[in-house]
């Protein structure tokens, strides 16, 4: 006798049930997280997905493991304590293997069906997970426009495809919100030391500044963040935050690269993209080029190219590019620099560092820039700026353009070093830049303990711990865009 190969649409209910307690009445969302902090996103999130009167869908992507599905939690939870019944939200988590060959419709249909909703009833609907769908963007789109009174959410982490399709088959009907790692600011909220730790400085025109109570105990903090903090799980919970390489290596490298971007571009040889991601990843911060790495690990240019775009858009690296000390770009440039996007990465790859490793210097960069990389507008028209000078060959790690002008606004040199204090003469490339361009706020260096100022060639350099200063950006750009 024939044996149906369908799971039985009574299976189907039963796990909806399941995953979404909150049709129960006086129920909530699991006690563990909705005992975790917001994310400093969340106020924004909440926002576009509530905006109801707007007919779209809310695209909510990231990399892995950085808090997507508890957000979505966390927006559950927000419904039901402003008094929407539990039973007009439905989560489905399209990983789960029963609902494997549904549609996004057809769920939606068995929702309405078993707790009998009328037509135009105003309904939550979130989807987790939503590339496991194949033509999720067609499907979510005919969704937004069959049910003008439902509410579409979206996530997934498979950002390369989300970005993609969002924008081909989406137009007008997707809104996309990007949810990074844990900024240092936020991972200190998170580990509940903020206050302790970090004293806000009376305004005086400009951004806010603070000050570190303690920069000592600041910086073993920041260590913690480079290991784990990028990851909300890893903060919240010690046996991830014990052993990051155990927990999160799997999701975030092995299902990256050996699985998301391989069926997304038909890449046959992962072990290539795996072992090319971990040359990246160690040397975080590093001036690469391509006839390079092309010499030293054999794969050809285009191919190398073809991977750094795929990386890039799975949110796992960002390249940034050169400029000179006039402040142009490279018309041919044959180098770029590749930081990871999340400093934790490389913890969980190669293990914890410590304050004295010799990758703190290159980690301390990677984090200041990881934290710029959160504003997309802003982080587009950073650079680093190499030329040479006589024999010399002068660096300054990040410079600012003025999108309209293109000078330079700021300069930036990052060190994870007090010895500048004692000796500023390796100032030498960001004192002549800044002798160069008139900027609109005086040239930083940063250090690893000391704070005040410098001076060479009668330029005024300001000095600030890394980490201070780490807690400065993320802090000021999170007020910014809740402005």
């Amino acid at each position: 006798m024939a044996t149906s190969l369908e799971i039985p649409l009574s299976e189907v209910r039963r796990r909806l049930a399941l995953d979404n307690p909150w049709w129960r009445a006086g129920c909530g969302i699991d006690p563990e997280e909705a005992s975790w902090p917001r994310r400093a996103y969340f106020p924004h999130f909440r926002r576009l997905a509530r905006q109801t009167s707007v007919r779209r869908a809310v695209v909510l992507v990231g990399p892995r493991r950085v808090g997507k599905t508890v957000m979505l939690k966390h927006l559950v939870q927000d419904l039901l304590d402003e008094g929407v019944p539990g039973t007009r939200i439905l989560y489905v988590s399209l990983d789960t293997p029963l609902y494997s060959g549904r549609s996004l419709e057809s769920l939606v249909q068995t929702f309405v069906e078993l707790q009998q909703h009328p037509d135009q009833a105003r309904l939550w609907v979130m989807f987790d997970e939503v590339q496991y769908l194949k033509d999720w963007e067609v499907h979510l789109k005919s969704l937004v426009d069959a049910y003008p009174s439902m509410r579409f959410i979206a996530s997934g982490s498979a950002a390369a495809a989300l970005r993609m399709k969002s924008r081909e088959s989406g137009a007008g009907r997707f809104s996309e919100f990007i949810l990074p790692p844990l900024t240092f600011a936020e991972y200190l909220d998170f580990a509940g030391v903020s206050e302790q730790l970090i004293e806000d400085l009376p305004v005086q025109g400009g951004a806010p500044r603070y000050r570190a109570t303690d920069i000592d105990a600041l910086n073993l903090e920041f260590i913690n963040y480079l290991n784990y903090g990028g990851f909300p799980e890893a903060v919240m919970n010690p046996s991830v935050r014990a052993n990051p390489a155990r927990f999160l290596r799997q999701d975030i490298i092995d299902k990256v690269l050996l699985k998301d971007l391989p069926s997304l571009y038909g890449i046959s040889d992962t072990q290539e993209l795996n072992r090319f991601f971990n040359v990246l990843a160690f040397g975080t911060g590093n001036e690469v080029g391509l006839e390079d790495l092309s010499r030293h690990s054999g794969i050809s240019k285009q191919k190398l190219q073809d991977y750094l775009e795929y990386l890039e858009a799975a949110y796992l690296v960002r390249r940034v590019h050169r400029i000179d000390d006039n402040a142009m770009r490279m018309q041919r440039a044959r180098t770029f620099k590749v930081y990871l996007t999340n400093p934790s990465v490389r913890a969980a790859l190669f293990g914890f560092v410590t304050a004295d490793d010799d990758a703190m210097g290159r980690l301390a960069e990677t984090a200041v820039w990881s934290q710029w990389l959160h504003d997309i507008d802003t982080s587009r028209w950073l650079h680093y700026a190499r030329w040479k000078a006589g024999r010399q060959t002068l660096e300054v790690d990040i410079v600012s353009l003025d999108g309209s002008t293109q000078k330079p606004r700021f300069a930036v040199e990052i060190k994870w070093s007090d010895r500048i204090a004692d000796d500023p003469r390796e100032l030498r490339a960001l004192c002549e830049l800044a002798k160069k361009h008139a900027f609109v706020r005086q040239p930083l260096v940063t250090t690893r303990t000391h704070a005040g100022t410098v001076e060479l060639d009668d330029v005024q350099i300001e000095l600030a711990p890394v980490a201070l200063h780490c807690y400065t950006i993320a802090r000021n750009l999170l007020l910014r865009a809740r402005n």
